[in-house]
């Protein structure tokens, strides 16, 4: 199983959010992983199975999903940087996404 995983939901409709494409970067922008978001807006199977300890971000390409929806959005990217401090650890990075805001917390 991944150490990092990420699930995206539409704060608006109340629905995952389907298509979202997800990188996992190292700090200096090297790309882990890349996936696309499935039916419940996961993505469970995100990168190597264990990383070392240190920074990452996930990237989310939030302009071609709304795009999809004929939706404007003043975000046409997410970056959610994040500190990986126990290498035995699972990370759960999920994104609340709404044209005009998000949010974001250490998930389960």
């Amino acid at each position: 199983m991944s150490q990092v995983t990420t699930h995206v939901l539409d704060a608006v409709t109340g629905t995952p959010a389907v298509g979202v494409s997800v990188s996992l970067q190292a700090a200096d922008g090297t790309i882990i992983a890349h996936a696309a978001t499935n039916a419940d807006g996961r993505v469970s199977q995100f990168g190597p199975d264990a990383l070392s300890a240190g920074r990452y971000r996930v990237v989310f390409d939030t302009a071609a999903y709304f795009a999809a929806s004929g939706t404007a959005t003043l975000y046409p990217s997410i970056t959610i940087d994040f500190e990986l401090a126990d290498p035995a650890a699972r990370y759960h990075v999920p994104l609340l996404l709404s044209p005009f805001a998000y949010s974001t917390y250490r998930g389960s």
